[in-house]
């Protein structure tokens, strides 16, 4: 089993397998995303210990993350003890679904950016985080960025595993990133019918509800209620997508496949 590998078929999945983007895409696209994580540090106070904090984090050139932090902060002091850290990124999701939504943490060692190449991670920084400008400049504060030593990815109950940092760095963002949310928020409030079409069809399951969970260029994951339990279950489209509009124009296409009693790769 390679570093990178997925275990994506739950107990309920015994359909054929759906193309879904790798492990080191969605930990990087859900890094992207998201602008804070929790940082642990090893305590100079009680040496071996971990220590957690709140800490917004900006991403380098290389896409790895770049914090601006106080040498009086603990973690700061932590650091400069022992830059060994973890850095834990979860979506807004997890709020309510702590453990169905997915999650990443990266482990690397979190050193400060020299002079001579903090301008361009201070700009990236800025753009996620304008409010940091008030501070920047205090002389207290600097640039710290993580190298990546290793990453861990959990995408929800049965899909999990290792990333190698090569990996992460040649995996892009989904093209989706941006407006997934904003779909996902659409579809479900305007597309319920054709989800329940999708579900009962191609899923042949009693569906009775049906929401649309997750979006990417490849496909969506869905939670089903039936009338003895809830599931879940991805669809994959039939080509990838990269737009709004090649989504719905993708959803149209499958509601006519289901109409037509068409196959469609998908595991309920």
């Amino acid at each position: 089993m390679s570093s990178s590998q997925q275990h994506n078929s739950g107990p309920d999945s015994d359909g054929p397998e759906v193309p879904e983007p790798s492990h080191a895409e969605r930990a990087k696209t859900l890094v992207y995303l998201q602008q804070t994580g929790g940082l642990s540090t090893l305590s100079r106070k009680q040496p071996g210990w971990p220590f957690g904090s709140v800490m917004p984090y900006g991403l380098d050139e290389q896409e790895q993350p770049a914090f601006l932090i106080s040498t009086m902060a603990m973690h700061t002091q932590n650091l400069l003890g022992d830059p060994r850290a973890s850095l834990l990124v979860t979506p807004p999701e997890s709020r309510t679904d702590p453990l169905g939504a997915a999650r990443v943490t990266l482990m690397g060692s979190v050193t400060p950016v020299p002079k001579e190449e903090s301008a361009p991670v201070r700009e990236r920084y800025l753009a996620r985080h304008p409010n940091a400008s008030y501070w920047v400049d205090f002389n207290d504060f600097g640039f710290f960025r993580m190298t990546i030593a290793d990453i861990y990815f959990v995408g929800g109950f049965g899909s999990m595993g290792w990333v190698a940092p090569a990996d992460y760095a040649a995996a892009a963002v989904d093209p989706l990133a941006e407006e997934a949310s904003e779909l996902i928020r659409h579809i479900n409030t305007d597309q319920a019918e054709t989800l329940l079409l999708l579900a009962r069809v191609f899923g042949k399951v009693e569906a009775q509800q049906v929401t649309m969970t997750a979006l990417d260029r490849l496909g969506f994951h869905l939670r089903i209620k039936t009338p003895g339990r809830m599931q879940g279950g991805r669809v994959a489209f039939t080509s990838p997508v990269r737009t709004a509009s090649e989504v719905r124009a993708g959803l149209a296409d499958m509601a006519a496949r289901a109409d037509a009693g068409a196959e469609l790769v998908h595991s309920l």
